[in-house]
């Protein structure tokens, strides 16, 4: 009986902690793409990302970086281009100030003209020159960087994208 007491008071006091922890900045990540088949050559891949309302920092840039797949993925960064979609299902285009891409690490990184406020969804579309040949789950690792250039990168989230077999 002593024994139920003592549990229940432990629990009752480990609730009570895990409901005044602070809510943390969470952003949600996901990928798509208009061609999941190997080697296909008309495909673009959109990596959104969503900003948090609160408790979060405007965005001045987001770094792709492919940390999973067969085969490296090449892109032609001139065809980058990102936009918020609205809930009208129209999109806004979000101006660009520049994009590079790091061979060494297989990073994209996209750098905006304005920073990003809390509350946006922004959508990044990213033209690779083809789909890989291999197919399989290939993974990429999103990690943003404010405004203030004094703060760290942070990440954001995995993304993931699948391809298959061109049958």
């Amino acid at each position: 009986m002593k024994s139920t007491a003592i549990l229940s008071k432990a629990l009752l006091v480990a609730s009570f902690g895990i409901c005044i922890l602070p809510v943390s900045k969470t952003y949600a990540v996901d990928a798509s793409t208009t061609y999941n088949q190997t080697s296909a050559a008309a495909a673009t891949y959109y990596f959104t990302v969503a900003i948090p309302a609160s408790g979060a920092e405007p965005l001045q840039q987001v770094t792709l970086t492919q940390i999973q797949g067969r085969e490296d993925i090449e892109y032609d960064i001139r065809q980058s281009r990102a936009f918020v979609e609205r809930s009208d299902r129209t999109s806004k285009n979000l101006p660009i100030s520049s994009v590079s891409n790091s061979t060494e690490n297989g990073s994209v990184t996209i750098q905006f003209a304005q920073p990003l406020p809390t509350g946006t969804t922004v959508k990044i579309a990213l033209k690779p020159y083809r789909n890989p040949i291999y197919e399989g789950v290939y993974l990429f690792d999103l990690k943003a960087a404010t405004a203030n250039q004094n703060t760290e990168s942070q990440s954001l989230g995995v993304a993931r994208l699948q391809f298959y077999p061109n049958d």
